[in-house]
Formats: C-alpha cells, structure tokens, sequence
C-alpha cells in the first residue's frame, strides 16, 4: 500500500482534532505538517520516503516558528514580571513600627494595606528609628527595602 495525497489530509485532520482533546496545543503541529504534505503530494510525485521527511521537516519547522516567532513576545513578557508585583509598592509612604538597621529587619506600617498586608517586614541599608516616615524602594522576596523619606 503506497501513501496517497488524501492519506495526509485524513492524517492531518485526525490530529487537529486530536489537540481538541489533549490540551497540550502541540499535536496541531505535526496535524498541519501532515496537511502540507498531503497538499505536496497533491501537486507533486514524491516518493514516500520523501514524504516522511517532509512531514517531519513541515512539523518541526511550525513548532519552531510557533515558539522563536509567535510565542516569543508573551515568553519574553511573562519571565521579566513573573511573581513579581512592585509595580503598584514603590514609591509608597510608610511609617516604621519596629526600628531597622542594616542586617536587622524592622517593621513598616501602611496607611492602607500594601500587597494585602497592612504591616510589612522590611530591610533598610542605613539605621532608621521607629516613628520615621520611608518610603519602599523595592520589593525582595518576602521583603520590603525602604529609605527614609
């Protein structure tokens, strides 16, 4: 039994729908790789085991297209910001309710709650008393860093 052009198109569609029921969005690939080669070999006499090679190569070049063109700005977007929300914290306004020093944590109250929380461990480069105003410079970890205002 030789592979035909229709062959393909079942086989490409067979997968496509496939990927609707196993969420990994990666058998569509080698689905469209499949109608490809079909379409190929619709136009063109190719002999079969030119026809695996050009599955495989139709396949894996839309997996690489998929993740260096099209997936590369979301990537790039969720790795920089990842478990990371200081946007909304620097630059607030705090007072100090436990005095810090460098290499000794303190604590700092918010107006309102920052991050959830109204009461923040924090970490300062410089001593700072309880009752001055800081102002959070960045967040680290667990941690606010603040500077006195």
């Amino acid at each position: 039994m030789s592979l035909e052009w229709w062959h393909w198109i079942v086989l490409g569609i067979a997968l496509v729908v496939a990927e609707l029921a196993v969420p990994a969005f990666f058998i569509i690939w080698f689905g469209l790789g499949a109608l490809v080669v079909g379409l190929a070999v619709l136009v063109l006499p190719i002999s079969e085991t030119a026809q695996v090679g050009l599955w495989v190569a139709a396949s894996l070049a839309m997996v690489v297209l998929w993740f260096k063109v099209f997936k590369r700005g979301e990537y790039l977007q969720s790795r920089t910001r990842a478990g990371q929300s200081d946007g909304d914290s620097i630059g607030e306004i705090g007072l100090m309710a436990k005095a810090a020093e460098p290499f000794v944590r303190g604590r700092v109250r918010f107006q309102k709650p920052l991050l959830g929380a109204e009461e923040w461990e924090c970490m300062v480069d410089e001593p700072i008393a309880a009752g001055e105003r800081v102002r959070v410079v960045a967040v680290e970890g667990s941690f606010l860093k603040v500077v006195k205002v």
